[in-house]
């Protein structure tokens, strides 16, 4: 399956508590057993105002369609092309 990054602008998330992060990451595990496994949730990163999350999906819409069941904002999905690492320099 293809991998995404997800950016979803979500004002002062870094300042959320860990119950409430706790709240959003099971809202988003159960939007994905509903949807099947043609979407699999990788990681997200935590920043002051956005969340950066990485996916598998089948495409872009069922992206989409998690934003709207779990009700997580979604501004940008962009399909990684390549992934680099320090690995990346010996290859």
């Amino acid at each position: 399956m293809p991998k995404y990054v997800i950016e979803r602008e979500i004002p002062k998330v870094g300042e959320w508590t860990a119950e409430r992060l706790k709240e959003a990451s099971k809202t988003s595990c159960d939007t994905i057993v509903e949807l099947g496994p043609d979407i699999q949730w990788h990681h997200s990163f935590v920043t002051a105002d956005k969340l950066y999350c990485v996916y598998e999906a089948a495409n872009k819409e069922i992206i989409r369609k998690h934003s709207r069941i779990s009700g997580i904002p979604l501004n940008r999905i962009s399909e990684v092309i390549h992934v680099l690492s320090p690995e990346s320099a010996n290859d």
